[in-house]
């Protein structure tokens, strides 16, 4: 895989990434969706609060950028990386959010990345 092209997929990820920080930001300000506290009210105030528009909008672009990688790198290799997304949200979950993740999560994390390079040095 050229460099352009993992940077143009890893852009995508960062982004979907991102999305799924913005979306946790966006819950952390309405609080906890579920049925005893009036699931649709929840989900229509959950509408005014700014991180969910960013989420979203984060999502969209990284479909974009997804669909022109795919046009240039085979899917069988582009789609594992993806999995960089776990590594992605575990680190900025901690340092943005203050989710500490466990030894049992840095190992999957570790395994994950020599997945990645090896999928994507092939």
């Amino acid at each position: 895989m050229k460099l352009s092209d993992f940077t143009l997929l890893f852009s995508g990820v960062l982004l979907n990434a991102l999305a799924q920080l913005g979306l946790k930001a966006a819950t952390r300000v309405s609080g906890p969706l579920n049925s005893t506290t009036g699931l649709w009210q929840k989900g229509l105030d959950l509408l005014t609060v700014p991180p969910l528009w960013y989420a979203l909008l984060a999502y969209g672009l990284s479909l974009v950028v997804w669909i022109v990688g795919l046009s240039r790198v085979p899917v069988s290799q582009a789609y594992p990386l993806l999995s960089l997304g776990y590594v992605i949200n575990i680190g900025l979950a901690w340092w943005l959010l203050g989710e500490v993740p466990n030894l049992q999560r840095v190992a999957g994390v570790g395994v994950i990345l020599l997945g990645v390079v090896m999928v994507a040095r092939s």
